[in-house]
């Protein structure tokens, strides 16, 4: 465990570039123009702006695609692919700006392929009925871990193109959606992801495909409420039979382990019952090593961001975690390539003392769930007012390894790994497990990390997590660390608009600890109508 210690502020060398940022925005417009960051990394984010538009010119240039973009109100959204780049870069230089690329450029890549995917075999738009056929459809919240041992089986994430990620470009990518599901009786109050997915699967918004598909309840009742809903259409209406994986809330306990385990052979009997395709423990034990190594390379990755100059930081962070470590779950080799590289850049940069901001005032953990429409705000508290977010809540996932070698005891291990992987997924690891997951570990992630701070994303949707605000602000003054508490709806600007985010960071900042912005011209950004 790393000695504890606060660092008030950490200054690098001026860097060549802009000094304010405020004046790249304008009203009415995504931007004026693009960031200048000095010769090398100018040259090098332009270079990565056509490597993006190479991946989408590659995807629409298959005439499915083309007639999908057209069918599905969703799409529309990926025209703000570039400008969401952008956001995730703004005042990073060197090995943090090739981190934030390389990341973020591979999670844009596996989405644009897993909408591809499902256009291939989407009846309405490619019609592949062979490669329909042996398609899983897997919930947005699931581990994929049930798959690790089908080689030959796609695993097809439809709602992460349709919501997850849409949202992330498009902040009202959402809004139509939650008011199809409120105008046909849903409760206004519920979580508005399961909620917008309802609203898409109510409006026949999605593609059509796959011979089965696995739904999990492992984030929260308004979840349960979404999959009853997609799950009823895809029975009655397309005749695609689904099964339910449940996964214990009390995940540390002894006790349900037993019960979890029997669940995941019943995924994997139900799997192979509709694909016809056997369960292969090579291929298991292969993806197994694969998620060791992608755990142990993100555990080095939060050691280095214990330090007084940490590399791989933000939303960046988190959402290749969640397409790592859920999304994939081992099943593709590509990823060790890219957990190396993204390993060295940081190496490299920690070596080389390299600094995302010219100043550090804070050291910040982020905890609870972050707001989609807004997923860059960790990028601005940055170069604003000089806080650094070391890690967040969602990344603080499974550290163990799981059994990697092929034994008759390690391929009975197999099914209590794979379900304790299910039920340490991102969204319910933490708001599920009882009082010590979410805030006895806070504080010693506050310790290990070094920090001083945590933001709280106050999910005004999420009953679960609301319900310990008072415990959390009571032991944060007991320790000295000060927490920042923002409020939002996730998926939906209408409630809180990224300015109005904005200010609640702003408002503590100035009030309480009586500080000035780094930079003053992105205080307050007129960002509220673009992407």
């Amino acid at each position: 465990m790393a000695e504890y210690k606060t660092v008030e502020k950490v200054c690098g060398p001026q860097r060549k570039g802009e000094t304010q940022l405020g004046v790249l925005y304008d009203n009415g417009k995504v931007r004026r123009r693009r960031e200048w960051r000095g010769v090398k990394d100018t040259f090098y984010d332009y270079t990565r702006w056509l490597y993006l538009v190479s991946v989408l010119a590659r995807f629409v240039a298959k005439p499915r695609n083309i007639k999908g973009f057209f069918r599905y109100r969703w799409m529309a959204n990926y025209l703000g692919v570039m400008h969401g780049m952008d956001k995730f870069t703004i005042g990073l230089r060197d090995e943090p700006l090739r981190i934030a690329h390389t990341a973020m450029n591979f999670v844009i890549n596996d989405v644009t392929q897993a909408i591809d995917h499902c256009f291939r075999g989407d009846r309405r738009v490619g019609n592949d009925k062979k490669y329909s056929d042996n398609c899983v459809l897997t919930d947005e919240n699931a581990m994929t871990a049930f798959m690790m041992g089908f080689p030959n089986v796609n695993a097809i994430l439809r709602e992460v193109p349709t919501m997850f990620s849409a949202n992330i470009f498009n902040q009202y990518s959402t809004t139509h959606y939650l008011d199809v599901a409120q105008e046909w009786g849903l409760p206004g109050d519920v979580c508005p992801m399961p909620e917008a997915e309802s609203g898409i699967s109510i409006e026949d918004d999605f593609c059509v495909l796959g011979c089965c598909a696995v739904q999990v309840n492992t984030t929260c009742d308004g979840s349960l409420m979404g999959n009853g809903i997609i799950a009823k259409r895809l029975e009655q209406d397309y005749n695609i039979p689904t099964f339910q994986l449940v996964a214990p809330m009390r995940h540390r306990m002894d006790d349900v382990q037993d019960y979890a385990a029997e669940d995941i052979r019943r995924a994997i009997a139900f799997v192979e019952e509709h694909t016809g395709q056997k369960w292969d423990w090579d291929a298991y034990f292969a993806c197994a090593k694969r998620v060791n190594d992608a755990t142990r390379k993100r555990i080095a990755q939060m050691e280095i961001n214990s330090t007084d100059y940490p590399q791989f930081v933000g939303s960046v962070f988190s959402l290749y975690n969640d397409t790592n470590y859920m999304g994939n779950c081992g099943r593709s080799p590509d990823f060790v390539k890219i957990d190396e590289k993204l390993l060295k850049l940081a190496e490299r940069g920690y070596q080389k003392k390299r600094m995302l901001a010219t100043e550090y005032r804070h050291r910040c953990i982020i905890w609870g769930v972050q707001p989609q429409y807004i997923i860059d705000m960790l990028y601005w508290m940055i170069q604003c007012w000089g806080v650094v977010p070391l890690t967040d809540m969602l990344s603080m996932v499974n550290t163990k390894m799981i059994a990697e070698e092929d034994t008759p005891e390690n391929r009975e291990q197999a099914y209590y790994d794979m379900a304790w992987l299910n039920m340490n997924m991102i969204m319910r690891n933490r708001t599920h497990g009882g009082y010590r997951v979410l805030v006895d570990e806070l504080w010693e992630f506050c310790e290990q990390m070094n920090a001083d701070m945590v933001m709280m994303w106050e999910h005004m949707s999420c009953k679960a997590f609301d319900g310990m605000h008072g415990i959390f602000e009571e032991q944060a003054r007991e320790r000295g660390i000060h927490i920042v508490w923002v409020t939002h709806d996730l998926c939906d600007p209408r409630v809180y608009s990224r300015q109005d985010i904005r200010d609640q960071f702003n408002v503590y900042m100035r009030t309480v600890m009586r500080e000035e912005p780094l930079d003053p011209t992105i205080e307050v950004l007129p960002d509220n109508d673009a992407w």
